[in-house]
């Protein structure tokens, strides 16, 4: 078995093993992966963290041993917190930036050592195991508000709905599947709007009944979410009332807390 860690800023994953293919998820820098196929530019990619399967250009792929694979597993990592900060490779003494979410494994007095590299980090950070508060988590979603939608997208320069979700989430000790539809999976059904909370999820389905997009509540009468960009609109028990085109633009289906 062969392992990876990103440490680019951020890598695009495709759908397949080309640079055409449709992007369907993004590593952040520190994420680490199972290669799971290849072939001679790509390679098939089971990212650690929630289990997502998707293709990367080998040219993006740094081997990590098996030994820090598991103990990145077994440990509490670092998960930077500022929208943007900056990193330094000590070994080529090239500094670039991270986005909020990246995670930072090994990290010790500001120095992340993992295998044969060596970065430093004077960022700010939290540790993914220590669950937050429900105004913790809306505190962390108005970071992105205004941030680009992107399908497949998961920082401030571009971000799809599931990926908001879970990235505010994850920052805040809790972590969530990929995709909007995986994500609908769990916590518990609230019966009624009323009884919505600020940190609850709402998940939106189309015609065919499919869900197709969630965002956080703010309160049972606003939803912060990614459509267009990261924004707030009225909610209620029909979906989401989108003040600027004065129509509903998303139908609920169920909203779900998992706090």
């Amino acid at each position: 078995m062969q392992y990876g860690i990103c440490l680019l800023s951020i890598v695009p994953c495709r759908k397949d093993p080309n640079s055409s293919s449709e992007m369907v998820s993004q590593l952040l820098f520190g994420e680490h992966y199972t290669i799971i196929d290849s072939n001679e530019n790509w390679h098939k990619i089971k990212i650690e963290f929630d289990s997502y399967e998707c293709w990367i250009n080998a040219k993006q792929h740094y081997p990590l041993s098996e030994k820090s694979f598991r103990i990145i597993q077994q440990n509490k990592n670092g998960f930077a917190t500022e929208l943007i900060q900056v990193i330094t490779n000590l070994k080529t003494n090239t500094s670039f930036p991270i986005c909020i979410g990246a995670t930072l494994p090994f990290l010790n007095e500001k120095t992340l050592a993992i295998d044969d590299y060596i970065f430093q980090f004077e960022g700010q950070f939290i540790f993914s195991k220590n669950k937050k508060s429900s105004q913790e988590i809306i505190s962390t979603a108005y970071l992105f508000i205004n941030a680009p939608y992107l399908w497949g997208g998961k920082s401030p320069f571009g971000i799809d709905c599931s990926g908001f979700t879970q990235i505010t989430y994850k920052l805040n000790g809790i972590n969530l599947p990929r995709d909007a539809y995986q994500q609908v999976e769990l916590g518990e059904s609230l019966n009624f709007v009323e009884e919505a909370e600020a940190g609850d999820l709402a998940f939106f389905d189309n015609e065919e009944g499919k869900i197709i997009h969630v965002g956080i509540l703010l309160n049972n009468e606003q939803i912060i979410h990614a459509s267009g960009s990261v924004r707030i609109d009225k909610f209620d028990h029909y979906g989401i009332f989108n003040c600027d085109i004065k129509k509903y633009s998303h139908t609920l289906r169920v909203i779900k807390r998992v706090l």
